[in-house]
């Protein structure tokens, strides 16, 4: 279960926990401040979930008005899904509106490896490099494809997996 916090902005009021939207939108209708007045800012903080969804909100920038997209999106997308956004908007800082963008769209290309010598490493293996001939594959430089790759090619860490990742 995912677990958030609705700090008001209000420092007279005190806030609560949530784990839906319905849950948010109730509490949040409800809460008086100590003067009787409602309470109508929230910062919204994550406090216990998932790792890939705690990067998510990280990512998604968690705010009262796009916290029912951020319920939807953790629901609806899968880990890869989460992963592509997670990487494209809080890495490579591209911007995303939920519902009108496509996730599968964003420009970057993300590949399951920790580092970049298994990138070159792979990318030999793909035959990116054209048919090697075994007798010269000793020869190969991959310490030297590994420091080329760096060039476009960045290394992150999300929930716990090493990913090598390229912005479009």
């Amino acid at each position: 279960m995912t677990m958030f916090f609705a700090n008001p902005y209000d420092i007279s009021a005190i806030g609560f926990y949530f784990d839906n939207v319905e849950t948010y939108k109730d509490k949040a209708a409800k809460l008086k401040n100590a003067h009787g007045d409602s309470v109508e800012e929230f910062e919204i903080e994550f406090i216990d979930g998932e790792a890939i969804d705690a990067a998510l909100a990280k990512a998604w920038g968690l705010y009262q008005s796009n916290i029912h997209e951020f319920f939807e999106a953790c629901e609806k997308w899968e880990e890869h899904e989460k992963i592509r956004f997670i990487i494209a908007v809080g890495e490579c800082g591209y911007s995303f509106e939920y519902g009108k963008d496509d996730i599968d769209l964003l420009d970057v290309d993300i590949y399951g490896c920790a580092t970049l010598r298994e990138l070159a490493e792979q990318f030999i293996d793909d035959g990116l490099f054209g048919d090697i001939p075994p007798h010269l594959e000793n020869y190969i430089d991959i310490d030297a494809m590994a420091h080329d790759l760096s060039f476009d090619y960045t290394q992150t860490e999300v929930a716990g997996e090493s990913f090598v990742y390229r912005c479009g």
